[in-house]
């Protein structure tokens, strides 16, 4: 009875650690965040700009890039959880080429009511969305495929972005959030990733 208890505790307890920030699910996603610490994220400007609180990965105050150190995007997919306060701006940078400063690579924009003209779904510099999608203040899902150079934006599980960038501007590099400027609150939940296979797009 005592090896069964103790084979049985240690496949609960297996069980458990598997759900934490880190570990791949059996679908391949991969949580970024475990709803509690900083782990595995870096910013190099401005780290007061970045906290958790209730479980939310929570952006504020001055401008500022939280990078994703433990894995790199060719072929993957960035999903998450967002809520935006009134004239608030962010985004989900993923390909990004440097590290300690603004990222030089794509950004999926996060913006209802912000000045900005291009708003939340948009591929910056490449295929803009000038429609509000989202009101202030409310949860929403946005979903990035980027298979090769074929780049899919899903916002609330509607494609707003199907784009094909023939020059592959940026085929690998670095995950990251943005913080845009004070003023601006921004909330992420639910931040995961996958890696897709090798593309020949």
């Amino acid at each position: 009875m005592r090896n069964v208890f103790q084979w049985t505790l240690a496949g609960l307890l297996l069980a458990s650690v598997a759900g934490y920030a880190g570990d791949a699910n059996a679908d391949g996603w991969k949580r970024m965040f475990d709803g509690k610490t900083l782990n595995g994220w870096k910013t190099w400007e401005n780290p007061e700009s970045w906290t958790v609180e209730n479980g939310e990965l929570v952006g504020q105050h001055k401008h500022s890039h939280l990078f994703y150190m433990d894995e790199m995007c060719e072929n993957c997919e960035f999903y998450a959880e967002i809520k935006l306060n009134h004239g608030g701006n962010s985004g989900m940078y993923f390909r990004g080429q440097e590290i300690g400063k603004s990222p030089k690579g794509y950004e999926a924009q996060l913006n209802s009511t912000d000045k900005d003209p291009a708003k939340t779904g948009s591929l910056m510099k490449f295929s803009q969305i000038t429609e509000q999608l989202i009101p202030d203040d409310t949860w929403f899902s946005q979903h990035i495929i980027a298979d090769g150079t074929h780049i899919i934006i899903k916002v609330n599980d509607k494609v707003v972005v199907d784009y094909v960038d023939t020059k592959n501007t940026y085929a690998k590099g670095y995950l990251a959030l943005q913080q845009h400027n004070e003023g601006s609150v921004v909330r992420f939940r639910n931040v995961k990733f996958r890696k897709l296979p090798s593309s020949t797009k």
